[in-house]
Parts: C-alpha cells; structure tokens; sequence
C-alpha cells in the first residue's frame, strides 16, 4: 500500500466506538534517527528535557560484531488505562476513537496517571504544572491526517489507523505479521503493537514484561 502523508486515517472525533486508532512500528525499519522524536518536540513545543515521544537502544553483540536496536516509545493509549481509573479530576479520560487524552484544565499535577502508568509515558510539563504525553496527535487525526511521528519516519517503520477497519494499513499489516506489546501483564492492554519486539528484548536477556521502566540512562529523549 502506498504511504500518502495526508491520508484519511479513519475517523474523526465522535466518530464513535466503532472506530479505535491504534499504532503499529516494524522495529525492523526503524534506524534510530529520532526523526519521531523531533517532529513531535516541533509539534507542541515540547520543554527542554521532556518528551512525549522518544527512542530507547541497546547494543547486542561483541566488537567487532556489534548491532544497535531501537525502540521508539511513547504514550500506548490502553483499552484498560491505569493512568485514566486513578485520576481523581476525571482530566484523563479516553475518547470514543479509543485515545487517551488529558484535559489541562482539570489537571492538578497531582501525579496519580504517572505512577499508574507502566510505560513511563507520562510527565509533568514545568511550562503548564500539568501532566503531558503523546495523544496520538488528535488535533491532526481529527483533520484526516497521520501523527506528526508517523509522517516524518524516514523508514515508514510507524503505521497508524484503525485496527477496527479490517481494509486499513494496520489491520493488514496485523494480520500478515506477528505482532507483540509492551508490558501485557499489566492487563492495560495496549493499543502499540510492535514488529520485532522478541529480536530486541531478548537482546536485554529479559522477557516483554520486563519492559516496564524504562532506564531513560540508556534513552536519546
């Protein structure tokens, strides 16, 4: 299927359940370059020192036979957020599209949602004093086009859509590749699917759910 940058992704806001936006990265493409990691900065002006998306690495083998693999993270936008049962001012909540979104003004940085996460996604932005993490890009989703991390991958590693349309690009890349998540033993169940993902965490001698805490030590974020 052919990428267009400004392809309909599937819905728009209160397109309602019958859609849910998920994202899928073929860490086979992805060569580190953070190109994600700085279209979103560029996106929301994201502070110094803060990310809402970012790529973790490792390196496996001995000189001279030495690979570096990458794993771009980011906010997993779960069916069963932990992050949104814990809030106590309801400012995390989950559209009908399936997102996860915050809205500022309820927010009182209390820091709930960032332990509840297990996937480290969350901050708190010293600009606003509220918690911040990717949303999917919902203010470009809403418009029909693709996350701003999604457009600028060099290596088209990163597929966004709707899982729930069988004829999408995520869907059928679901279903010709076997896909794995972060962290299922959460019970989140995460809406980031990863190709290639038993390749990198065995590379950590670690198991999938082991990926919960991230050492940011060992991240470009």
């Amino acid at each position: 299927m052919k990428r267009d940058d400004n392809h309909y992704t599937g819905g728009k806001k209160g397109a309602g359940s019958n859609v849910r936006f998920a994202m899928l990265i073929d860490l086979r493409r992805c060569i580190g370059c953070h190109a994600c990691s700085v279209a979103c900065k560029a996106e929301y002006e994201v502070p110094v020192g803060r990310y809402r998306s970012w790529v973790k690495y490792t390196d496996k083998g001995k000189y001279p036979n030495v690979v570096r693999q990458f794993l771009p993270r980011l906010c997993n936008h779960c069916e069963h957020a932990g992050c949104e049962r814990v809030c106590p001012t309801s400012a995390t909540y989950k559209r009908d599209d399936g997102t996860v979104q915050i809205e500022g003004s309820k927010c009182i940085g209390c820091k709930y949602c960032m332990l509840a996460c297990p996937y480290e996604a969350r901050f708190i932005n010293p600009v606003t004093g509220t918690a911040d993490k990717c949303s999917f890009c919902v203010h470009r989703v809403d418009e029909g086009i693709v996350p701003a991390c999604v457009q600028t991958c060099i290596g088209e590693a990163r597929i966004f859509g709707d899982v729930n349309d069988p004829k999408s690009e995520i869907s059928e890349y679901i279903s010709k590749h076997p896909v794995k998540v972060l962290n299922p033993a959460s019970g989140n169940d995460p809406h980031v699917y990863y190709i290639g993902l038993d390749e990198y965490v065995e590379s950590l001698k670690g198991g999938v759910t082991s990926m919960a805490g991230v050492d940011r030590e060992t991240c470009v974020k």
